[in-house]
């Protein structure tokens, strides 16, 4: 992490978005101590005349974003990804506070672990990061992990990362302790039964790739268990990420009742569908598999009416001792950090989604659902702040990712949209120069 920032200075001529307080004007920030001093149309005319003003350009000022989803190769596969790589990858494209999953060799499922993560992160990367605790011993579903113990060292939800926990009994004693703790429990609802050896979506396209498919009543069927037992211990609730218009009903239904439950989306599947897998294209495979148009179209409507709380980027670095395989042989998973925003700015150029919506499920939800200090522009708050043109016109090449594994599936792809600048308690991280 950064030292903060002694000298106070003040971004100047932003178009100012902060979804978490209603925010949408233009103005400046005054970023005093690593911490936002003020904020608004007026401050700019009420700065000292020897303060140091950074011009913003009439481009978008907003909360640094929070990405709940993040798996790194470190500890166990650092050839595919270190915390000091992913933090660059993430600050390059404007994400501030990253949480990472426990899918590591060995598995973050000791109190020592969550230590080792938070000390290599303090020591090596640009922004905050937060680490996630196994619920199970290995992540193999059978034995819990001292939960209480690695909350009090600093894990700040639980998981079970990609593996689902099959066992309900194994769920329900999990989710019951997390009650006691007031933690969230974050599950992959994805029934590996169910999933079998499908490896893309049910369907015409598979049929006709000659692929197995995974039907969507493998996450459905898994959503609707999961609901049921944190109905029945009053636990926090979070599907990690959800694909298809059934999910959200179930969701939606479980929401009206008024029970403590939230989800999220990758942007993949808000912005690619099945017919992206082509001919066989491995860096497209992914859990859960890319859907349908129709299933597409559902999950963003589910971003816009509120159904679905947050956007991840599922950042998931994979090298080519696992993804140069035939379609069905490869490891699921893209990287996506430096790609996140600009991917959503997709759905913002047609109109699908607000920009404040879109920072909303970006930023300030997620910061809210961890309890985290993060995600807000409001004085007194840490000066995480991006800024960003959301017109900027660039070509995504894989060869030039921050990231240290190139499995993105946005290679080649045209964006309007980039990051300029990210400030992490007041320092910059990241500059993009035009």
């Amino acid at each position: 992490m950064p030292d903060k920032q002694q000298l106070p200075f003040a971004l100047t001529n932003c178009h100012l978005i902060d979804p978490a307080s209603g925010l949408d004007e233009m103005g400046a920030i005054l970023i005093e101590d690593g911490k936002i001093k003020a904020i608004g149309a007026d401050v700019a005319g009420n700065l000292p005349s020897d303060i140091l003003r950074v011009d913003g350009g009439g481009k978008v000022a907003a909360p640094g974003l929070v990405d709940m989803h993040v798996t790194t190769g470190e500890p166990g596969a650092e050839h595919r990804e270190t915390l000091k790589s992913i933090s660059r990858a993430a600050a390059s494209g404007g994400v501030t506070s990253i949480a990472t999953m426990p899918d590591t060799d060995p598995v973050i499922d000791d109190i020592a672990l969550v230590d080792f993560i938070k000390r290599r992160a303090r020591d090596t990367a640009k922004v905050h990061v937060h680490p996630y605790a196994a619920m199970t011993r290995g992540l193999a579903g059978k034995e819990m992990t001292e939960i209480g113990l690695m909350l009090e060292a600093g894990a700040v939800a639980l998981t079970n990362g990609r593996k689902a926990i099959t066992n309900a009994q194994i769920m329900r004693r999990v989710m019951m302790y997390a009650r006691d703790f007031g933690a969230l429990v974050i599950h992959h609802p994805e029934d590996p039964d169910l999933v079998g050896n499908g490896v893309m979506n049910l369907g015409e396209t598979s049929t006709r790739l000659g692929l197995p498919g995974i039907p969507a009543e493998a996450e459905t069927i898994m959503v609707a268990r999961d609901i049921r037992l944190a109905q029945l211990t009053g636990t926090r609730y979070h599907a990690a990420q959800v694909s298809c218009a059934e999910s959200l009903d179930i969701i939606r239904r479980a929401k009206e009742k008024g029970l403590d439950v939230t989800c999220g989306v990758s942007i993949n599947h808000l912005t690619l569908n099945e017919n992206d897998i082509g001919l066989y294209r491995t860096f497209y495979k992914m859990s859960p598999p890319l859907r349908s148009e129709e299933e597409r179209q559902a999950v963003i409507e589910g971003v816009a009416d509120g159904t679905i709380d947050v956007v991840v980027s599922a950042h998931d670095p994979q090298d080519v001792d696992t993804k140069r395989h035939p379609f069905a042989e490869c490891a699921d998973g893209a990287v996506g950090l430096e790609t996140f925003l600009a991917a959503g700015l997709r759905l913002v150029h047609s109109q699908q989604l607000t920009l404040s919506q879109l920072i909303q499920s970006m930023s300030a939800t997620p910061a809210k659902l961890l309890g985290l200090d993060a995600g807000s522009l409001k004085p007194g708050q840490p000066a995480d702040v991006i800024l960003f043109d959301p017109d900027y016109p660039w070509l995504v090449d894989r060869d030039e990712l921050r990231s240290r594994s190139k499995n993105t599936a946005f290679h080649q792809a045209r964006f309007s949209g980039k990051v300029l600048q990210t400030y992490v308690a007041g320092q910059q991280v990241h500059h993009y120069s035009q």
